[in-house]
């Protein structure tokens, strides 16, 4: 493989990682020999990326086996702080790689890593690489943007980088989006849309910074990702349809988060109203009444966000129009809210009925379908509905944050919890309220349950009661105990009687009348 003065190389996969190990264990007694491990690491691995690491998970490995050896153990921080030098200086597509998986796998583990990324100057450096190798290393390409989007969503980003997006990179990867809209390996396109939705964040937040700090730069910073689509909105649908269909699947905190901050601002600027397709405005209804249905009881940060883009998307969308979706739905869903169902113990906290409310003022929603569509509103959505009710300022909805990796909690996965803890804070709102601490439950003694007898059944299927058992002598039965009278008999029918010729003597005469039998229904007339 290689002698001790020699550079290292492979032949096979069995020999590189023999030889991978070998470096990571060699002594490194001086900064010189430090740096020629570092190296001869880094030269063997971009070596061997086209060749022996076809996946992602193999050039992991290679970082991996970097940041578990007794060289990063004993002079972590000068390796990290080489590594990111490189970043910043490296042209070579091949090195780039193994930079930045390194930087992305060490950051995942230390959020200083990324904090030092960003004080750097590797904010700048990535957007450069990104536009630079999108047409040329799709393996890079896709880890730039994996890098980008995490370390800006560990540390707010600074003005100036900032000021460095300008149109032409967000344009950019919104085309990206609608040019592999038909790839199915990605359907999604899920790193590039991070990217979006944490600009997105980094932008809100810069523009709350900007409003409470006196010490903030004059210029303020243009929220490039909605004014692209205020202007270019139709032009990239696909971009608003894939981020609903990741709200619907998301299962961590933050990226509900980013996606809900996002799609707040789309419903209350006036250019970006009907961007979504009515349709697909419909699946984000659904996907927001069962989110908000499924969330328990301590869940009220992510509540109050959906509640917040709730009360723009029903006033200013095109779910305002008749005929309103899911009216009944919503009404229901805010009454269960409000705690009008009975399904908490405590009443809801009062910023969740604020947000209630804010929602039932919706001018549809309140007034009821028939009103709505006798005398329609001819105004605009916002000349309707006061600030207070349309929605929270935006410094509300971009200081919400959740650390990353937080799964949010389901109230279906936690039904028989979810009842004891809130008997908990039931106790803990009482002790602290100074009342009297709560009762213990009464112990009850559940009664066995009884079998019922089989009942036996006649041969032709009729069930019998009871055997009867007849008494001979006053002719009365007794059924389990209980004596039945005897019934009386049903009375004889007479037979039918038969016609009958009878002569009659009239007078001495020879005359003869013939007398018939009536039927033997009626009785027969008394002959004299």
């Amino acid at each position: 493989m290689a002698d001790s003065n020699g550079p290292w190389s492979a032949e096979s996969e069995p020999q590189f990682w023999d030889a991978l190990n070998g470096i990571l264990t060699s002594a490194c007694a001086t900064p010189e020999q430090l740096d020629e491990t570092l190296r001869s690491w880094l030269d063997l691995t971009s070596e061997a990326r086209n060749t022996y690491l076809d996946s992602e998970d193999d050039v992991a490995h290679c970082s991996q086996m970097l940041l578990e050896s007794p060289i990063f153990r004993n002079y972590g921080d000068y390796v990290r702080t080489q590594l990111i030098y490189s970043l910043l200086q490296e042209d070579d597509f091949a090195k780039l790689h193994v930079y930045a998986n390194f930087l992305l796998l060490d950051g995942r583990t230390e959020e200083d890593t990324f904090r030092t990324m960003i004080n750097k100057g590797c904010f700048v450096r990535l957007l450069e690489l990104i536009k630079g190798c999108g047409g040329k290393d799709a393996r890079l390409h896709r880890l730039l943007l994996q890098l980008m989007y995490e370390m800006s969503r560990i540390e707010h980003l600074r003005s100036e980088d900032l000021l460095q997006v300008d149109d032409g990179f967000v344009m950019y990867l919104f085309q990206l989006i609608e040019a592999l809209s038909d790839d199915a390996s990605d359907p999604y396109h899920y790193p590039v849309i991070r990217v979006l939705l944490v600009l997105n964040e980094q932008y809100m937040v810069a523009s709350t910074s900007a409003a409470v700090d006196p010490n903030s730069p004059t210029v303020l910073v243009t929220n490039r990702v909605v004014k692209i689509l205020s202007i270019h909105g139709p032009s990239f649908r696909t971009f608003g349809e894939n981020i609903i269909l990741l709200l619907n699947r998301e299962t961590e905190t933050s990226q509900q988060l980013l996606i809900l901050k996002l799609l707040y601002l789309l419903f209350t600027t006036a250019a970006t109203y009907e961007y979504f397709y009515t349709n697909d405005l419909r699946v984000l209804l659904d996907v927001i009444i069962r989110n908000l249905l499924d969330l328990p009881a301590e869940a009220n940060m992510l509540r109050h966000t959906y509640l917040r883009v709730l009360a723009p998307l029903l006033a200013h969308t095109q779910l305002s129009q008749p005929p309103h979706y899911k009216r009944d739905q919503i009404v229901s869903l805010l009454e269960i809210l409000r705690g009008s169902g009975g399904a908490h113990f405590l009443p809801p906290e009062p910023t969740t009925l604020r947000l209630v409310e804010r929602v039932a003022k919706t001018p549809w929603l309140a007034a009821g379908e028939e009103k709505a569509e006798s005398s329609p509103d001819t105004t605009s959505p916002v000349e309707s509905l006061v600030y207070s009710q349309t929605g929270s300022s935006v410094s509300v909805v971009a200081n919400v944050s959740e650390k990353p990796g937080v799964k949010t909690p389901s109230l279906k996965s936690n039904r028989g919890g979810l009842r004891a803890s809130m008997t908990k804070d039931r106790a803990a709102a009482t002790a602290t309220d100074g009342g009297s601490p709560p009762r213990p439950p009464i112990s009850r003694t559940l009664r066995p349950k009884m079998s019922l007898p089989e009942v036996p059944k006649h041969r032709h299927g009729v069930p019998i009661v009871g055997h009867p058992s007849v008494n001979m002598t006053s002719g009365a039965a007794h059924v389990d105990g209980n004596v039945v009278p005897k019934k009386p008999p049903p009375p004889k029918i007479p037979p039918p009687r038969r016609k009958a010729r009878l002569l009659v003597a009239t007078g001495g005469s020879d005359a003869r009348t013939t007398v018939e039998t009536l039927p033997a229904t009626e009785p027969a007339p008394h002959l004299a």
